[in-house]
């Protein structure tokens, strides 16, 4: 799909362990105005379930492993966060589905925008109407 990325990011080693980060303009096209992280969902569970009609994410999984399921309402692509140094960067309009492979896993998001309710669409079929008149589209 057009609108995301999977990256690999730095990794810096020493005896004291690792360091990765993702930067503007380098990794990221947008501004970080949120951070947030989902812990503690079980295995096998689903979460998200929604689409955002203009925030951008940056998604990663520094512990464990998930599923990051996304659809435009045509084709369907999945991805697999189990790197700490692999990142998706995400565009706008994509409906997604997150799910949890392992036990512990957590899954981290820095979002170009801060919270607003009315940036998400969470019924699919009331995503796959604005999709269709979508002018930019997310193919």
């Amino acid at each position: 799909m057009k609108g995301i990325k999977e990256i690999k990011i730095k990794k810096i080693s020493s005896n004291g362990g690792n360091l990765s980060f993702f930067e503007k303009n380098k990794d990221i096209n947008f501004d970080i105005k949120r951070i947030y992280y989902i812990y503690e969902f079980s295995k096998e569970n689903r979460r998200g379930f929604h689409a955002h009609k203009e925030l951008k994410q940056v998604m990663f999984c520094p512990h464990g492993k998930i599923e990051v399921e996304f659809t435009n309402g045509r084709e369907k692509q999945s991805y697999i966060l189990d790197d700490p140094t692999k990142i998706l960067v995400v565009e706008k309009g994509y409906w997604r589905e997150f799910i949890s492979l392992k036990e512990g896993s957590i899954l981290c998001v820095a979002a170009s925008e801060v919270y607003n309710e009315n940036d998400y669409i969470r019924d699919y079929e009331e995503y796959l109407k604005w999709e269709g008149k979508n002018d930019e589209g997310t193919i």
